[in-house]
């Protein structure tokens, strides 16, 4: 059974890069998240 994913939007890209501001982790991920979510959002 696959598992539909949903968009990277605004608010979940936010709540990534705080989480990865707090503990130091994911720093990379960062971009990436804020880069999907303005994709997302045209």
């Amino acid at each position: 059974m696959t598992k539909k994913t949903k968009p990277m939007t605004s608010k979940a890209a936010r709540r990534i890069q705080s989480h990865a501001d707090k503990t130091g982790k994911n720093q990379a991920f960062k971009s990436r998240a804020q880069r999907a979510a303005a994709k997302n959002k045209r």
